[in-house]
């Protein structure tokens, strides 16, 4: 019989009937199988790995209550198992007087193999079934088959606490030892990139897992029991499982924060490149914004009686947090150049659309004047396909109109008006006639 069960069941006769010779000597050699196999049990109960590891540990909490309760039903299973033997030996040496048992040695027989003839005495030994507001006695009797049924609760009752303890210490303590040295050379990576405690948010997670892991082990190490979750209640020893709860969350965490070190450090990777690229950015802006001041004289000088934007300066506040960036990579300060880059490039982006914006709005104005004149000569062409091109009223109306587009500063208001007045002069003329006889207006579009 291994750790892991419970002790044979005694099936005796009716009390009633006195046991025959043959009877007797079938109880006894199962009496016998059944005291090695108890015995067997409780050596390899005391020579647990997990039993050794409790008595030698400095427990605490429900681990250290329990542990107690447990201590005293092995001892009391021990007295038990003792008055057990005893009662075997007594009924051996009553079998071993003759050959041929007579009545009165059948009638001792039966009495201690199926009567409560089985005493032991009460130490106040408190174990399962144990009364608690009951008077104090000072021995019980039992018969062999309820000693066994109390041997079974008591070894029951030692032996999910032995291997609850054993199977969370198994667990437990050897993945939180890995998960350190995994913590360890994440700290050693960390900070070769800058990743320290007080300086980046990373380094402060690591800190605060260092902290959890070191309390977690002591609090497994010396209750182990605050880390089972039991099976139900009908299974056997030791069902149930270790609680990794907090493990798995210090897991997570520590997985966050390897997951930020590695972007840290392709930051280290391609720092360069994406400096360059901001560089290129800051340079193609201020381009832009010069391109739009030069713009905004132009029209300041040639449109009238016009509303132009102005023109903000160079980025001059990107370029100094540029410059502090490049200083970060020479000091070797990933941590720092990390989010400093991350927002550099969001706001670089953001303000050559600016910068090209800014233009675009500028340079209005001189689109629509080119519109305009494009217009204009529009007109004048396809007047001219009419051979209308001398007509007195179409030639002052565009002179009229290309005067005004073409003289500085132009008002782009009257300019436009006197577009229009040629275009609907050019659209009124008759139309030439055509070959075949059949007359017809031109196509005199506006647009």
């Amino acid at each position: 019989m291994g750790v892991a069960g419970s002790f044979p069941g005694y099936a005796g006769g009716p009390p009633g009937r006195v046991m025959g010779r043959d009877e007797a000597d079938r109880t006894l050699a199962r009496l016998a199988a059944e005291h090695e196999a108890i015995e067997t049990s409780l050596l390899a109960l005391e020579e647990h790995a997990g039993r050794r590891l409790l008595e030698g540990a400095e427990l605490t909490g429900v681990t250290k209550e329990r542990w107690a309760s447990a201590t005293r039903s092995i001892t009391l299973l021990w007295r038990y198992f003792e008055a057990y033997a005893g009662a075997l030996a007594s009924a051996r040496e009553i079998r071993a007087r003759r050959r041929y048992p007579g009545r009165s040695d059948l009638l001792a027989l039966t009495e201690l193999l199926r009567g409560d003839g089985v005493t032991v005495a009460n130490r106040a030994t408190a174990g399962p079934g144990a009364s608690l507001t009951g008077p104090a006695r000072l021995s019980e009797r039992f018969t062999l088959e309820e000693l066994v049924a109390r041997m079974n609760d008591l070894y029951a009752h030692a032996l999910d606490m032995v291997l609850s303890s054993d199977a969370v210490w198994s667990a437990l303590p050897a993945r939180i030892d890995l998960l350190t040295a995994e913590l360890r050379r994440t700290r050693s990576l960390a900070h070769s990139v800058g990743v320290r405690p007080g300086e980046h948010p990373a380094g402060d997670d690591l800190e605060s897992i260092t902290e959890e892991l070191t309390a977690l082990r002591a609090r497994v190490v010396s209750d182990p029991l605050a880390f089972w979750v039991p099976g139900p209640r009908s299974s056997a020893p030791g069902g149930g499982r270790p609680d990794t709860t907090r493990y798995d969350r210090a897991a997570l965490a520590l997985e966050d924060v390897r997951r930020e070190i590695e972007a840290v450090l392709a930051v280290r990777q391609d720092s360069e490149r994406r400096l360059l690229q901001l560089r290129d950015l800051l340079s193609r802006t201020t381009r832009t914004l010069a391109e739009a001041r030069l713009a905004r004289g132009e029209v300041l000088a040639k449109i009238a009686a016009c509303e132009v934007p102005a023109v903000s300066g160079p980025p001059t506040a990107l370029q100094e947090r540029l410059a502090t960036a490049s200083a970060y990579r020479r000091h070797a300060q990933w941590s720092r150049l990390s989010p400093l880059l991350d927002s550099l490039e969001r706001e670089a982006e953001d303000e050559l659309m600016r910068a090209r914006e800014s233009l675009t709005s500028v340079t209005a104005p001189l689109a629509v004047r080119a519109e305009l004149r494009g217009r204009l000569d529009a007109y004048r062409a396809k007047v001219a396909r009419y051979g209308m091109a001398e007509d007195p009223l179409l030639t002052e109306r565009y002179d009229t109109a290309r005067r005004m587009l073409w003289s500085a500063p132009c008002d782009l208001r009257v300019a436009e008006q006197a577009v229009l007045r040629y275009q609907r002069a050019a659209a009124e003329l008759p139309a030439p006639r055509r070959a075949g006889g059949r007359g017809g207006h031109g196509d005199g579009e506006t647009s």
